[in-house]
C-alpha cells in the first residue's frame, strides 16, 4: 500500500494502518506491507535532533509494534509496520516490523542508513517462514538499490521480497535521475490530477522505478512487493506508485493515484522454482566473487555515500589487479 503518514502522529498513522489492515483482510489478503518509517513520516527526521528522535523510537516490543501485532493476530493477516526502532543500548534503527498471524514479530533494520546521522544502520540479512509455507525477506529502501543484497536475500531462500520505501521525487545527483516534483503540482492534485499523474509516472516516479526494480525480482526469482509513501514528505513528494511484480519482473499490479490506497494480487508462487532469476542462482561461480566481500580500503558510510559530492574511485587493492581472488566471508543472521 502506499500512504501519507502525518509527521510524528502516531495514533493517525495507526489509524491509517489498522484501516488498511482490515480492508486488506476483508478481500482474502494474506499480507500487508506498508511503506518505510509508516509510524512517523520519513523525510522531516532529518531535521530532529538526537533528543527528539529518542522520545520518538520505541523498542521492538513497544506499543505500536505491540498494537500492530495484536491486529495481525485478530485478523489473521501479517502486517509490516515501518518504525524508529530503540534498542537495549540506546541505539537507533530504521526499522521494519512484520507481525505475523501467529504472534511472531520479526524485524529488518535498515543497512544503509543515511537519514540522520543518529540511526545506525543494521548489520543482517531478513529472511523467515511463514504460516503459508513460503519464506519472506525485507529489504528497507535503499537496501534494494546495492545487488548484492538482493541476492543475498534470495539465497537465504527468500522467494518474496518485501520493499517498503520512502522514494520519488528527490533530487538526484545522476543527470538522468529523479528530480523534486514541485509541491504546486500535490497541492492543486484534485484540479490537475492529470499534471500529477504524468509526474508521478515520468522520470522521477514510475519511469524510473522501472529501470531497476523488475530486474532485482527477475534476476533472483523472487516476487516483490514495492510499498512507498505518497505526497507531502517535508519539503519533498513521494510518488506512491505501490507495485507488486512476479518472479519474472513482470507488474502483477500497480497504481498511479495520488492517494493513500492499496494494490492487491496473488503470488502464484509455483512460477517460482523454474524462473530464470532461480535458475541462474544454480549457475552461479561462488569462487570467482569473493571480491565482493573483499575491504577495498575506500569504502563509505551509508550517508557519505549518499550525499557525497566526489565522485568515488574504482580501483582494485594495492596486489590485486593481476591476481586471484581469495576467499572472502560474509556474515548473516534469520
Amino acid at each position: 500500500m502506499q500512504f501519507e503518514p502525518h509527521p510524528d502522529d502516531k495514533p493517525y498513522n495507526l489509524a491509517r494502518v489498522e484501516h488498511f489492515t482490515r480492508q486488506a483482510a476483508a478481500e482474502g489478503v494474506h499480507l500487508v506491507v506498508l511503506p518505510e518509517m509508516s509510524l512517523l513520516g520519513y523525510w522531516h527526521l532529518r531535521r530532529h535532533t538526537p533528543d527528539r528522535l529518542h522520545e520518538l523510537a520505541e523498542p521492538l516490543n513497544g506499543p505500536s509494534v505491540t498494537q500492530v501485532r495484536e491486529l495481525a493476530m485478530q485478523l489473521g493477516v501479517a502486517t509490516g509496520l515501518g518504525f524508529l526502532e530503540s534498542d537495549e543500548h540506546g541505539n537507533l534503527f530504521n526499522s521494519y516490523a512484520v507481525c505475523l498471524p501467529d504472534g511472531r514479530v520479526h524485524c529488518h533494520r535498515k543497512l544503509h542508513a543515511f537519514e540522520h546521522e543518529s540511526i545506525s544502520s543494521g548489520d543482517h540479512y531478513t529472511v523467515f517462514d511463514t504460516p503459508w509455507g513460503v519464506r519472506v525477506g525485507v529489504l528497507i529502501c535503499w537496501d534494494n538499490n546495492l545487488v548484492e543484497n538482493v541476492r543475498a536475500t534470495a539465497l537465504l531462500g527468500a522467494s518474496i521480497l518485501l520493499a517498503p520505501h520512502q522514494t520519488g521525487g528527490t533530487d538526484s545527483r545522476s543527470p538522468h535521475g529523479m528530480r523534486p516534483i514541485p509541491m504546486s503540482l500535490w497541492e492543486a492534485r484534485h484540479q490537475d490530477p492529470a499534471a500529477l499523474e504524468a509526474a508521478f509516472r515520468g522520470d522521477s516516479g514510475r519511469a524510473w522505478l522501472l529501470r531497476w526494480l523488475p530486474s532485482r525480482a527477475h534476476d533472483n526469482g523472487l516476487a516483490l512487493v514495492f510499498s512507498n509513501g505518497v505526497g507531502r514528505d517535508d519539503d519533498e513528494v513521494r510518488t506512491g506508485n505501490a507495485m507488486i511484480l512476479d518472479p519474472y519482473g513482470r507488474i502483477l499490479a500497480e497504481t498511479s493515484s495520488p492517494e493513500d490506497t492499496m494494490v492487491t494480487a496473488d503470488v502464484d508462487l509455483s512460477e517460482i522454482p523454474m524462473s530464470t532469476g532461480r535458475r541462474w542462482l544454480k549457475g552461479r561461480r561462488p569462487d570467482l566473487y569473493s571480491i565482493l566481500t573483499e575491504h577495498f580500503g575506500d569504502e563509505r558510510d551509508p550517508r557519505t555515500a549518499r550525499f557525497s559530492t566526489t565522485p568515488p574511485t574504482l580501483e582494485p587493492p594495492a596486489g590485486r589487479r593481476d591476481s586471484e581472488p581469495s576467499r572472502g566471508r560474509a556474515r548473516y543472521d534469520e
